[in-house]
């Protein structure tokens, strides 16, 4: 076999197996660091299931490209012409067909979500700039949902006339601030990301990590307890009306959660206090800021005895 597209079979596949274990693990650990990381806000708990649910990605690629890669071009011999074994050419097929099935999973939440919103910019009577954020537009349609934030690019909040009637100008204000979180912190990209890194047994992970942005976009969106009950009187309301049409999947809707995480919601708000990160968050950052200077240390000093070890390994895997 050329040895070019053997060193791509051996890397695809390798990043595959890598991906697979790393997934496995992370259903299985990740309930563990969701309760670790509960003790501090909501958006350090959403960031960390974020990290978590990509991170086998990560993992897979940064493997590839710094050992498995390296490993072949500087070890393996450009003449000696080798068979691939049967479980790299697996490996690679189903690579192949999960990186299809998830950008296809992309393109129709892409396309979906472009034509919902094309509906919605149809039927809108007015727009005008949010308070603090004058690039994001609040549009006013007669078919949105009652409130939404959409787009990726272009970001927009979608206000229905029937939430802008029911609620008080500051029940909208704490409304609006919410969807400016999300947009913010782009989770509209965020859940894009996932359609493209598919893989069975991750949904409860991506609902947690749901639960948790939400959350969070409801502690950065009050400052004060006025603020808060204004927000949870704005989810009561809006949860009481039946939108036209349902939220698509690329769009982070105020009301669109299920009841119990609806219900945890309006009750983290009443009970509302100021939110500060424990003290021990410094002492936290310190000891991953050490862990990582440890690990960078580690990898720069022994990555010639790794890429032989790492060579070895891919040469049992291509047996």
């Amino acid at each position: 076999m050329n040895f070019a597209l053997r060193g791509l079979v051996m890397t695809f596949s390798s990043a595959v197996l890598v991906y697979v274990c790393a997934s496995l693990l992370v259903i299985g650990t990740w309930r563990d660091a969701w309760h670790f990381a509960k003790r501090y806000s909501a958006a350090t708990c959403a960031d960390l299931l974020f990290s978590l649910r990509i991170a086998p990605l990560a993992i897979a690629i940064g493997i590839a490209a710094a050992f498995v890669m390296p490993s072949f071009l500087w070890l393996e011999p450009r003449r000696v012409m080798e068979p691939v074994g049967g479980l790299p050419l697996a490996l690679g097929i189903c690579g192949v067909a999960a990186v299809i099935v998830g950008v296809r999973n992309s393109l129709l939440a892409l396309r979906k979500a472009s034509r919902m919103v094309a509906r919605w910019a149809g039927a809108a009577v007015s727009s005008e700039p949010v308070n603090g954020m004058n690039s994001l537009a609040v549009m006013r349609s007669v078919s949105a949902p009652p409130l939404t934030a959409a787009g990726i690019l272009r970001p927009a909040v979608w206000l229905s006339r029937s939430a802008e009637a029911v609620l008080t100008p500051a029940e909208l204000e704490s409304a609006l601030r919410h969807e400016v979180v999300h947009v913010r912190r782009r989770d509209n990209l965020r859940k894009l990301v996932l359609r493209l890194v598919t893989f069975p047994g991750m949904r409860a992970l991506e609902g947690a990590w749901l639960e948790a942005a939400e959350m969070a976009a409801d502690d950065a969106a009050v400052s004060s307890a006025g603020e808060a009950l204004d927000l949870a009187c704005a989810v009561i309301k809006l949860s009481q009306l039946a939108p036209l049409e349902a939220p698509g999947e690329l769009t982070t809707a105020l009301v669109h959660s299920p009841i119990e995480s609806l219900d945890a919601r309006v009750q983290r708000l009443v009970a509302w206090e100021e939110l500060h990160e424990p003290a021990s968050r410094e002492s936290s950052s310190r000891l991953a800021f050490a862990i990582a200077a440890t690990s960078v240390t580690v990898l720069v000093l022994g990555y010639g005895h790794l890429l032989f070890a790492m060579h070895a390994a891919t040469e049992l895997l291509m047996r």
